[in-house]
């Protein structure tokens, strides 16, 4: 039996959380599943995930500034190790490209809270926002 669909995402950030200089930058849409049998099994949880892509389109970013990373899909995320997509994220908010982190249950970016605390700090200090199905989150905040 499969798992029932998350529910759509927002289609609008809570006011004053998303501008300019937000849609400057990069969105990023992190699409992931641990196993390669939940992308085999579960791909109602793969297509909604790409539809953050719409979701990033909505909160007013260009297609063009929206970046997909996918290379996890079908990567546990215990560990940074083996996910070149987590590292590659991680880098693009080091490097100041990115303003807006999109995924389903954002928690689920990483497993472990070493990683997880990593990367909101990083967010705080590059000044990117984190959304996912129930809103969207200024790490600062």
């Amino acid at each position: 039996m499969s798992e029932p669909a998350p529910p759509m995402p927002r289609t609008t950030a809570p006011p004053g959380k998303v501008d300019d200089r937000h849609r400057d930058r990069l969105a990023v849409v992190y699409v992931r599943q641990s196993t390669l049998q939940q992308v085999e099994r579960n791909q109602e949880s793969t297509r909604l995930q790409y539809a953050l892509v719409e979701h990033a389109v909505r909160l007013g970013w260009t297609r063009e500034r929206v970046l997909v990373i996918d290379d996890d899909l079908g990567r546990s995320a215990a560990s940074t190790a083996g996910r070149p997509g987590f590292q590659r994220l991680v880098a693009e908010v080091g490097l100041g490209h990115v303003s807006l982190i999109l995924g389903f249950e954002v928690s689920r970016l990483a497993r472990s809270c070493r990683d997880w605390y990593h990367l909101l700090e990083i967010c705080a200090l590059a000044g990117t926002l984190i959304g996912d199905n129930d809103g969207v989150y200024d790490p600062t905040s």
